[in-house]
């Protein structure tokens, strides 16, 4: 059964990936104003004063624009680095310098805070390759932010920034699979 959901999770995450490459740059450019729009919307309306989010990579939806505006407004920004041990690292956004992990995703070149530096933040932006009308998120495949949400004692919302078309009826999830508050996608925030 779990070699079936494997299997299907891969030719599905094939699948948006492909979608996402052939994106216009026009539509890009739509997309970032509305993903930005609806996360400054969602940080406004849960007061948050800091965030864990993420560099978005050139096929995700764009998360640079929000990073900034929540730079300029002094909420907090943490940002993952994945470490080989399969745990996620964190470390303060001012906004500027980039650089990569160990797998070639951006990240800050501020000082590196360990895992647990994210039980302090108000809300949690993640990735994902699809979310369901139910909240589960299927990721990349790797698993770190599974496996960090997971060990959270106190988990503050979090939301999953996808395209519009990423929002679907189902997703094939195993037992370490873990669900989200909402996604928040270029047409808007959907909350579970």
């Amino acid at each position: 059964m779990s070699d079936d959901i494997t299997n299907e999770k891969r030719a599905l995450r094939a699948e948006l990936r492909e979608r996402r490459r052939i994106i216009t740059s026009d539509e890009r450019e739509s997309a970032t104003a509305g993903v930005t729009r609806h996360l400054e919307e969602l940080t406004s309306e849960l007061g948050v004063t800091s965030v864990a989010a993420y560099l978005s990579t050139p096929d995700e939806p764009n998360t640079r624009d929000f990073l900034h505006w929540a730079c300029d407004r002094g909420i907090r920004v943490l940002l993952p680095i994945s470490r080989e041990d399969g745990l996620l690292d964190w470390a303060p956004y001012d906004g500027k310098d980039e650089d990569e992990d160990v797998f070639g995703m951006p990240t800050p070149t501020t000082e590196v805070l360990g895992p647990i530096a994210i039980n302090s933040v108000d809300l949690i932006v993640v990735p994902a390759a699809s979310v369901d009308r139910s909240g589960m998120r299927m990721g990349w495949g790797r698993g770190y932010f599974d496996k960090t949400l997971g060990s959270m004692e106190r988990c503050p919302p979090v939301y999953a920034v996808i395209f519009d078309s990423e929002l679907v009826d189902t997703v094939p999830s195993e037992v370490h699979d873990q669900r989200v508050n909402g996604v928040v996608t270029p047409g808007g925030i959907t909350k579970f």
